[in-house]
This record gives C-alpha cells, structure tokens and sequence, in this order.
C-alpha cells in the first residue's frame, strides 16, 4: 500500500517563495522510477486539482494557473517528490498533495500552503 508524505508548507507572503517535498513511503524503487508523480492541491473553494506532473523519465506538465512559476522535480533514489513554489499569490493557498498520476486511493496527510502577508 503505497503511503506518501508531504512536508514544507506554511505561511508565506505574496510574492514569496516555499519549497514542497514528497516522499512515497512504502513504495520500491523498481516501481516510483517510471511512475508519473503528480502535485495535487484543494482549497475550500475548489475540488482537489492536479496542477504539475513529471513522468519517470521527468518530462514536466503544469496546469496553466502555475506555468512559469511552480517548478516540479523528484529524485529516484529517495523515491521523492519536490515542488519548489515561486512568487506565490493568495489563491495559491491550499492543502499540497502528492501521488501517483493518474492518483491511488491513498493519500497523505497533506501539506497546508497559506499565502497572505
């Protein structure tokens, strides 16, 4: 059963900057190395998005709202996940999730990103 962990959020003003990681605990290396890893996120407002992908072979994919700012990367051999967030806005504000692309049942905790100043 494949079990992630999240870490690195917090509180950080507009225009800052904050960097998430992602360990997926429980899974082996033979199978993380080509999975496609996802950073999801949900807010009150909306329903859990995927928003940045990297393939086994780390070709990346961002949803429009944070091109040019997020930057997704994962390191295989500590079978983890990072999202490294710049000039961040207030409707950034979320809870960080990662997982597999397309998703598993299993989630983590979640990590809680607040933008505001």
């Amino acid at each position: 059963q494949v079990h992630f962990l999240e870490s690195g959020g917090g509180l950080v003003q507009p225009g800052g900057s904050l960097r998430l990681s992602c360990r997926a605990a429980r899974m082996i290396t033979s199978t993380f190395n080509p999975t496609t890893m996802g950073w999801y996120r949900q807010s009150p407002e909306k329903p859990r998005e995927l928003f940045a992908s990297i393939t086994g072979g780390r070709s990346t994919n961002y949803a429009d709202s944070v091109k040019d700012r997020f930057t997704i990367s994962r390191d295989n051999a500590r079978k983890s996940v990072y999202l490294q967030l710049n000039t961040v806005k207030p409707e950034d504000t979320a809870v960080y999730y990662c997982n597999t692309v397309p998703s598993s049942e299993n989630w983590g905790e979640g990590t809680q990103v607040t933008v505001s100043s």
